[in-house]
């Protein structure tokens, strides 16, 4: 009798692993097999768009610079304040595509609807080159100054591009964590791996489109580009559609910011309440209940939210039904969540105007560099960003392969060593970057000194590699760990919302960026010689790096100070409900 029920339980337990529980649902609104939906083989899909989208942005974003100085004719502090609000407002826009992605149209609808609004942007881009009325000059070569309508429609183009990322860029990505359930070991250990591959195939985007691309924008035309972009673009968008059938879906939960002002509404109408002597006399909906989601473990910090959670009355029922009176202990945590989260996003965005850096400065010193690989062959100098992809893939490959599995059997932690760790280990790399930059500039400037007419053409454009390189494994580490930081540590409701906060670093980044280039050229041009002249030879960026590198050293201290407190999401129990429409029972499964 043991031995028939032992084998029950085991077939039990085996039906169990076949379904996915984690609240997400097939395309037919059906409870997800796990043998044909998620994990790797719903991800390939996904990655691919990402790839495609990747090339566009990069072969876009690394030449704006070249194009507004080189097309428009803008000087080199005007053109690298219109690149820096492009990619802020870029890297901006997915905090209000994340919050319609969670709250309203979910994640799928999100990244297809924005694909539409980037290939729109595409298209414009394509014609403001190609159709008569639009192209910047009759005759480029005699061109001192684009037409209004090419400015218009150029800028409209690109900030269209802007609108889709903003909708892309996290709902995409969410998507693909989505397809792992953190309920299955074997899919947990998946999802760790996915967000390194992730950035691995967002490189591979980032080494075409800044090598193949750029070469055809040096050397052929900017439209030809353009078309590509385009026709790259709506044959991912159609991957993404055959893809289809295998995904695993999440319906959107409401506005994720309205359980947060009902926890601080009701923790302020219960301010002179005394706190109860137990936690456990905290609210929390009982686990009989059908409610997705996970219960989160109480915290002993911001005490004050807790009294969200207070009962009073007894607890009648109408009170439980008004949720600006009273919380649950999981949205008083979550609220918590958000909290800790803001000294941590602060304290990165030195490393998000490190990264800025790359994509203006670095790139217009090695447009002034010999770039002359023999015959006659010349590097366009977008290509150049190839090292930092490159930097990337090889610390994400060695972190994945072998750092990781090491570490793992070293300290017991099944990430190797915590996200925050390795997102600090990150932002040395970008200190390291910034003296290298500086060292290479300040030899730059030495080598225009001594023979102004060759200047810097004396100097191989290879010099700018090692910054480059260490750069990306800057990235590698940091960038790649604020990925998984955000999407993991916000509330489960929040993820395409977390994973904009993390882009967000980098749009904080460039649009502090700008500002720190206006306070910096003001001040040095009221002493005498603005850091930021005309062109290179009148500039004087060797200092502007140190600069960076002094406040990214600071900022560090600062932001190992609050990393050493934080608290890490504290999941109680997983609670797996099966509610789906014309089914009146919920079937609860606790991990």
């Amino acid at each position: 009798m043991e031995k028939i029920n032992l084998e029950i339980k085991a077939e039990e337990g085996h039906d169990e692993m076949k379904w996915v529980h984690d609240s997400s649902v097939d395309y037919k609104g059906r409870v997800p097999l796990r043998a044909s939906t998620g994990s790797w083989k719903a991800s390939i899909f996904i990655v691919a768009i990402e790839f495609s989208e990747r090339l566009s942005y990069f072969g876009i974003a690394t030449s704006l610079v070249l194009y507004l100085t080189k097309v428009m004719h803008q000087d080199l502090k005007t053109a690298a304040r219109n690149v820096n609000y492009w990619s802020g407002v870029t890297t901006m826009m997915p905090l209000l595509g994340g919050f319609i992605a969670d709250a309203y149209l979910g994640r799928y609808s999100t990244v297809f609807a924005s694909c539409i609004v980037y290939l729109m942007g595409l298209i414009l881009l394509t014609m403001s080159w190609f159709l008569p009325s639009l192209r910047p000059c009759d005759n480029p070569n005699m061109c001192t100054k684009p037409r209004k309508i090419h400015e218009v429609v150029f800028f409209l183009a690109i900030y269209l591009i802007s609108i889709g990322t903003g909708g892309h860029k996290p709902s995409l990505e969410s998507f693909g964590a989505d397809q792992f359930d953190d309920s299955h070991a074997e899919e947990r250990k998946q999802k760790m791996s996915f967000f390194n591959w992730w950035s691995c195939s967002l490189c591979s985007g980032l080494i075409v489109g800044v090598t193949l691309i750029v070469y055809i924008q040096d050397n052929i035309n900017w439209g030809v580009a353009d078309i590509i972009f385009t026709g790259v673009m709506a044959f991912s968008l159609l991957i993404f559609i055959v893809g289809r059938p295998f995904y695993r879906y999440l319906a959107p939960t409401g506005s994720p910011l309205t359980p947060m002002l009902h926890v601080l509404v009701a923790a302020i109408s219960k301010r002179n309440l005394p706190y109860p002597s137990d936690s456990a006399q905290l609210y929390e909906v009982p686990e009989s209940h059908c409610s997705n989601g996970r219960f989160l473990c109480h915290t002993n910090k911001i005490k004050f939210l807790d009294k969200a959670a207070i009962i009073e009355n007894n607890g009648t029922l109408l009170e439980k039904q008004i949720p600006w009176k009273l919380a649950t202990v999981t949205k008083v945590e979550e609220m918590k969540l958000i909290i800790n989260m803001i000294p941590i996003w602060v304290f990165t965005i030195p490393f998000g105007i490190c990264v800025a850096q790359t994509s203006t400065f670095f790139i217009k010193q090695g447009a002034t560099m010999n770039r002359n690989i023999g015959n006659g062959f010349d590097i366009p100098p977008a290509s150049i960003f190839t090292f930092a992809a490159l930097g990337i893939i090889v610390s994400v490959s060695i972190y994945d392969k072998i750092i990781v599995p090491m570490l793992r059997r070293v300290t017991g932690n099944e990430r190797g060593i915590n996200i925050l760790q390795r997102i600090g280990f990150g932002m040395l790399f970008s200190i390291a970057a910034m003296i290298v930059a500086a060292c290479v500039e300040k030899k730059r400037l030495e080598a225009i000194e001594k023979d102004p007419l060759k200047g810097s053409l004396s100097m191989s454009v290879f010099w700018l590699v090692p910054q480059f390189l260490i750069m990306g494994f800057g990235d590698g580490f940091t960038l790649v760990g604020l990925q998984e930081y955000f999407y993991d540590q916000v509330p489960d409701s929040m993820r395409s919302l977390g994973i904009a906060l993390y882009l967000s670093v980098l749009g904080a980044g460039s649009f502090i960026s700008s500002i720190l280039i206006e306070i910096v050229d003001h001040i040095t041009e009221k002493s005498g010689k603005s850091w930021f002249g005309k062109d290179l030879k009148s500039s004087s960026l060797d200092k502007f790096y140190w600069l960076l590198a002094a406040i990214t050293t600071v900022d560090l201290f600062f932001y190992v100070f609050f990393a050493h407190r934080y608290s890490y999401k504290n999941v109680q129990k997983v609670v797996v409900v099966d509610c789906y429409e014309g089914n009146s029972e919920c079937v609860e499964v606790s991990v």
